[in-house]
């Protein structure tokens, strides 16, 4: 039976810290299938390892401090924003509100939506990677090696695969000849169903083995784990119940060895939750999850606010930075 260990984040003290960051623990929950969680300070030595290790830079950021990736959508269909600005514009907007990265898509894959043909992808990002590349690291956001392909050629730094690989098979082998970064992404299902009935035996480890054995798949294509971003995929193919069970034990997935993306920002469920209709009315929302994530150690925040949650960052920063100074 497979063992699963998720340190439990601490505020002050702590023995270790959490993948070399800004998080310390001292003690582990212990989880296995079929069995009540337990808490534990006795961790075997290879998983304490995999937990401590520091990251390594990606695309010359370095991993011990939260990043904030900023979301362009060139699509006229994506859920928040589809459509209601030049792309162009927007990255530019973004990189001046504080963006560490920006992560361009030019297909959309909210739930319900279709596959675009590959040419028309290209068409939607390539002015904006060509513009911008320059500036700031730009992550590509597809499936698709051809569209991977393009976007390198045009200055791209990373690949944000929200399919982990499941989707093309083209896909590692040129993510690997780029020697480029990648997100694998967890996701039941593709978009146009994903939503249709999820299930899981345990979602938190359901998605841990999958994300480990896409994690296994691209080193064998020749991505070391060094170059590899994981992210659990909230609202792909999993429920509000579903995302909320993953959420509160974020800090399972930094025992994968790798930085741990998340992508909340706007998502349905903080609507649901909040009362929040409209996607744009999220914001609070997803600035309180992302802090709940940083809380656990998620080095990459993938956002579509970025200047609010740059602001959250920053306030989060002076509270930390003063602990136990005395009041003036």
């Amino acid at each position: 039976m497979t063992v699963y260990y998720r340190p439990i984040p601490q505020e002050l003290g702590g023995c270790w810290s959490l993948a070399g960051g800004w998080v310390r623990f001292s003690q582990v929950e212990r989880l296995e299938r079929g069995r009540a969680p337990a808490i534990t300070d006795q961790i075997p030595e290879d998983v304490l390892t995999r937990l401590t290790a520091p990251r390594a830079s990606l695309m010359g950021l370095g991993m011990d401090r939260p990043r904030i990736m900023g979301i362009v959508n060139a699509t006229p269909d994506s859920f928040s924003d589809g459509g209601s600005y030049a792309p162009l514009a927007q990255g530019q907007a973004l990189i001046a509100a504080g963006a560490d990265i920006l992560d361009i898509g030019g297909e959309s894959t909210r739930p319900g939506a279709l596959e675009v043909p590959v040419q028309d992808e290209i068409d939607r990002i390539s002015a904006v990677v060509a513009g911008l590349s320059d500036r700031i690291p730009i992550s590509v956001d597809t499936r698709k090696a051809a569209v991977a392909r393009a976007g390198i050629g045009l200055g791209a730094a990373m690949i944000n695969d929200v399919s982990g690989f499941d989707f093309d098979p083209d896909l590692p082998d040129v993510v690997a000849a780029a020697r480029l970064p990648v997100c694998l992404m967890h996701a039941q299902g593709l978009p146009d169903s994903m939503q249709d009935d999820p299930r899981y035996d345990d979602v938190v480890l359901d998605v841990y083995d999958a994300l480990e054995a896409r994690i296994t798949r691209a080193e064998q294509a020749g991505i070391p784990r060094s170059q590899i971003v994981i992210d659990p995929g909230i609202g792909f193919g999993k429920t509000q119940t579903h995302n909320l069970a993953i959420l509160r034990r974020l800090s399972l997935y930094h025992g994968l060895g790798c930085p741990i993306l998340l992508g909340v920002s706007r998502k349905r469920f903080i609507g649901n939750i909040g009362k929040a209709g409209h996607a744009p009315d999220r914001m609070p929302g997803t600035l309180a999850l992302t802090l709940a994530a940083v809380a656990q150690g998620a080095q990459i925040h993938r956002v579509h606010d970025v200047a609010a949650i740059r602001q959250g960052l920053r306030l989060w920063q002076a509270v930390k930075d003063n602990e136990g100074a005395e009041e003036e």
